[in-house]
């Protein structure tokens, strides 16, 4: 039998946490009115279980764990491969992330005549002001529903965070977060505005986190599993 970490639910979708030989398994939970039980995975490692409505958690446990070697030898090689050190390749037909999915690098910027140097130049200002342009627009939706204001807002190079808050109020967010997928570019922004109602990772932060975002955790994941690759 798995142990059970945890779950949140939300709507109609629950968000479960299980260990299973030591590891740890998140899946999402979709109640529908389906007869069978079925398990998905997509090519990034987020799993989803499509279940009856009304079907139990001691029910999705044992479904999830009579797959559980299977799911945690494709959790492994999905890691295993992200593992591997990317080499960037600046020529037009090079592939970069823009909002979680990859682009060639004529889709993104102008490449015509420009060397190497030059390209990551402009598709560093290319993130940034994209970056800007996202964090602009979405931290308004989440100041209306936290009820905070920041002092200031910007967008920064950072090797070592995704987003800070300041204890004057200034928020920054690193530019690469142009990168990841809109949800999680909001849970980022949703993150630091927490901080503005408490500094600390607390108990009262994480239910305040939670609050706006309940599959928060599995944002959190994704920024660990792919910030490696989400790099110039």
């Amino acid at each position: 039998m798995p142990c059970f970490v945890s779950a949140i639910f939300h709507g109609t979708m629950l968000y479960m946490k299980i260990e299973f030989e030591n590891q740890t398994i998140s899946f999402n939970v979709l109640y529908g009115t389906r007869s069978k039980l079925s398990i998905q995975m997509d090519s990034l490692g987020h799993i989803t279980v499509k279940a009856p409505n009304g079907t139990s958690d001691e029910q999705l446990m044992r479904a999830v764990e009579r797959h559980g070697k299977a799911i945690l030898g494709k959790l492994n090689a999905i890691a295993a491969a992200q593992a591997i050190p990317q080499t960037r390749d600046y020529q037009e037909q090079g592939k970069f992330l823009h909002l979680g999915k990859y682009y060639f690098l004529h889709e993104l910027i102008e490449t015509d005549g420009l060397n190497e140097d030059e390209l990551k130049s402009r598709l560093k200002k290319f993130y940034i002001s994209s970056c800007k342009k996202l964090v602009g627009e979405r931290i308004k939706i989440y100041q209306a529903k936290l009820k905070v204001k920041p002092k200031s807002i910007d967008v920064v190079e950072s090797t070592t965070k995704w987003g800070s808050c300041s204890s004057d109020r200034h928020l920054l967010f690193n530019y690469r977060l142009a990168m990841a997928p809109i949800d999680v570019i909001d849970y980022v922004i949703v993150h630091e505005l927490c901080h503005l109602l408490h500094m600390n990772h607390d108990r009262s932060f994480w239910r305040r986190v939670g609050s706006i975002m309940p599959d928060y955790e599995e944002k959190e994941a994704y920024l660990a599993r792919h910030g490696h690759a989400m790099t110039l």
